[in-house]
C-alpha cells in the first residue's frame, strides 16, 4: 500500500502501537486481578480472552469512529443554581466506567483487608468465570472507548488513519498478550503489588470521572471541572512502582542475609 512508503505513515504506527500499549497497562491490571479470582487453570484462559475481546471491542469502535465522535453531541442538558452540564453519550460511558472501577477496586481492597478469600470458597463454577470475563468486557469497553478517542485524535489528517489504528491496535494487543501472563503471575505472587495496583485503578476510575464531567463541560458553584492530564497519572504510578520495587529488593537482600 502506498501509504507506508510514507515516512510519516510508520511514525503515526509506531507512536499508535506504543500508546496503545501504555494506555493497555491498567487494562492488563485490572484482567490480571479478576482472572486471579478464578482457579489456577482457569486463570491464562480469562486473561487471553479478555485480551482478545479487547482487540475485538477497540477494532470495532473504529469502524464506528465517525458514530463514536458524534456521542460527543448532548444528549439532556443539566441547568440548575449550582450544577450546569452538557450530558453526552461519550461522558455517561465513561463515569460509569469510573464507577465501576470505583466499586470493584474497593470491593478487592475491603475482601483482601478482611482476608476473605478462602480455599472453600474459591470460585470454580463455570458462572464465576462468565461472571469474571463480563466484568473483563464491561471495562474493555471503557478502557478500549478512552484509547480509541485517543488515537482518532492522534491521527486526524494523516492518510489512511483507520488502518494505521487498526493495525496498531492488533500489533499492541499481540505484545500484551505476551506479556499478560508473566504480569498476572507475578501480582499474584505479590501481595503489595495487588494493593498499589487496585489503589491505582482508584485513581483511574477518579480520572474516568473527571473526564466524563470535563466532557459533559460541567460547571459546579461557577467553577468548571477540568480532565487531569494523564501524564501525571503515570508518572504516579511509575514512581510509585520503583518505590516498591526497591522495597521488595532491601526485603529480599534482608531475607538472604538472614
Amino acid at each position: 500500500m502506498e501509504i507506508f512508503l510514507q515516512v510519516d505513515t510508520w511514525v503515526a504506527l509506531l507512536t499508535l502501537t506504543f500508546l496503545e500499549i501504555v494506555l493497555g497497562v491498567d487494562n492488563i491490571i485490572f484482567i490480571s486481578i479478576s482472572a486471579n479470582k478464578l482457579p489456577e487453570q482457569q486463570r491464562k484462559k480469562a486473561t487471553l480472552l479478555g485480551l482478545s475481546l479487547a482487540m475485538i471491542t477497540r477494532v470495532a469502535l473504529l469502524l464506528s469512529v465517525s458514530y463514536l465522535v458524534a456521542l460527543k453531541d448532548p444528549i439532556f442538558t443539566i441547568d440548575t443554581s449550582w450544577l450546569q452540564a452538557g450530558v453526552s453519550i461519550q461522558s455517561i460511558i465513561l463515569f460509569l466506567g469510573g464507577l465501576f472501577l470505583l466499586y470493584k477496586s474497593t470491593k478487592e481492597i475491603r475482601e483482601k483487608m478482611e482476608e476473605s478469600v478462602q480455599k472453600h470458597d474459591e470460585p470454580t463454577k463455570i458462572a464465576t468465570f462468565k461472571s469474571v470475563i463480563f466484568q473483563i468486557i464491561l471495562i474493555d469497553i471503557v478502557f478500549s472507548f478512552d484509547s480509541i478517542l485517543t488515537a482518532v485524535g492522534m491521527t486526524n489528517g494523516i492518510e489512511g488513519a483507520l488502518t494505521i489504528m487498526v493495525i496498531a491496535v492488533v500489533i499492541s494487543m499481540i505484545i500484551m498478550m505476551g506479556f499478560a501472563n508473566p504480569v498476572n503471575k507475578f501480582v499474584s505472587k505479590n501481595p503489595t503489588i495487588q494493593m498499589l495496583a487496585l489503589s491505582f485503578l482508584i485513581l483511574i476510575g477518579f480520572m474516568l470521572i473527571a473526564e466524563g464531567a470535563h466532557l459533559s463541560h460541567t460547571v459546579i458553584f461557577n467553577n468548571s471541572i477540568g480532565s487531569i492530564p494523564k501524564g501525571y497519572l503515570y508518572f504516579a504510578i511509575a514512581f510509585s512502582l520503583g518505590v516498591e520495587f526497591l522495597n521488595m529488593r532491601i526485603v529480599r537482600n534482608n531475607n538472604k542475609k538472614s
